[in-house]
């Protein structure tokens, strides 16, 4: 089978690998589609995502969904040929968060293609995937793989939202409208805020937002321009930058939630914390996915209106382009590898 397969920093390859073959309770997914994620492309040209240091090749991505090929010792289904999106995490299960209902929040988890742990976790930008069998989830008949490949992106959204509270009927801003930005974007107007504003410093990403159907949008880098409001009830924090946590901070109303999904960096990140004091703000963070993928699949198959947050789709012989455009951010969103043989 081909993959691909980040060597080292700004050194990717496509690469033949051995075919795998399942293990007891294990199921392999001829993979189909595989999104490129902001980690993804952090591994390709910083040969890291904060402390976690590639030490030998990583195959990315964990944003999958393909189809059963075939089933190991003692997994009883779904049959070969099921369609499945795949949870990229395994939790240890044993530790106070996992007992505690918390395994998004497991100090030991193992996560597609992460360089947390050596060996590193081999990711999802293959042609075949062994995963455990309780890592798939089945797609909802109907629902096509090329809309199916968002529940992940969507579950980090979902997971966000969930820990921001009610929206039906509050103000919402979104910082940063990549694809976690889009995605809630969308997942506030499905839920019946009143106002949902988007920022970004990129007109194009802008521009996806109004399609989904922003209230407004607006530049981040002209504050008070109009569009901007004065003040929300929830702000969500998707950009992982300074200005955009400060943005929310400066807008949140008295006893207003700030929740941040975007990864800050680790060093240096300042914030005008006193208006977390003096309006009693409640800031929070959102780290991955918890049970949300079935939720998300189920939202999508029932017609979440996710149209443009996916703009394009490459071959895995074109992984490196691919890789290229999904970095520039004023020509693609989600940039999606199709990977089936």
């Amino acid at each position: 089978m081909r993959a691909c397969v980040i060597r080292r920093a700004n050194d990717l390859q496509v690469e033949d690998r051995p075919d795998p073959s399942p293990g007891p309770r294990e199921v392999t997914v001829a993979v189909a589609l595989g999104g490129i994620c902001g980690s993804d492309l952090h591994y390709l040209h910083e040969g890291a995502v904060g402390s976690f240091q590639l030490r030998e090749p990583l195959v990315p991505g964990h944003e999958i969904v393909g189809r059963i090929r075939s089933l190991g010792d003692g997994v009883l289904g779904p049959a070969p040929g099921t369609a499945v999106a795949v949870h990229p995490a395994t939790p240890c299960g044993t530790c106070r968060e996992c007992r505690e209902g918390r395994p998004n929040l497991c100090p030991s988890v193992r996560y597609l293609g992460s360089a947390a742990h050596y060996p590193h976790v081999q990711g999802g930008l293959v042609e075949e995937l062994v995963v455990r069998a309780d890592q798939v989830r089945v797609v909802p008949e109907g629902l096509e793989l090329e809309r199916a490949v968002l529940a992940e992106p969507l579950s980090v959204a979902l997971h966000a939202a969930r820990r921001a509270g009610e929206l039906a009927g509050r103000r919402v801003l979104v910082a940063g409208a990549g694809p976690i930005g889009l995605l809630l974007v969308a997942l506030a107007l499905r839920a019946g805020a009143s106002r949902v504003v988007a920022s970004d410093l990129v007109d194009a990403a802008l521009e996806r937002a109004a399609r989904l159907g922003a209230s407004a949008t607006v530049r981040a880098d002209r504050p008070g321009a109009g569009g901007w409001p004065a003040e929300v009830d929830v702000a969500f924090e998707a950009s992982g930058t300074e200005g955009g946590l400060a943005s929310c901070l400066e807008l949140a109303r008295p006893r207003g939630t700030v929740v941040m999904v975007g990864l800050p960096p680790a060093t240096g990140l300042g914030f005008p914390g006193g208006l977390v004091v003096t309006r009693e703000l409640t800031l929070t963070g959102a780290f991955r996915i918890d049970g949300e993928l079935e939720e998300a699949l189920s939202l999508l198959a029932g017609g979440l209106a996710v149209e443009g947050v996916v703009s394009h789709v490459f071959p895995l012989a074109e992984a490196r382009a691919a890789f290229e455009l999904a970095g520039d951010r004023s020509a693609a969103s989600k940039v999606l590898l199709r990977l089936e043989k």
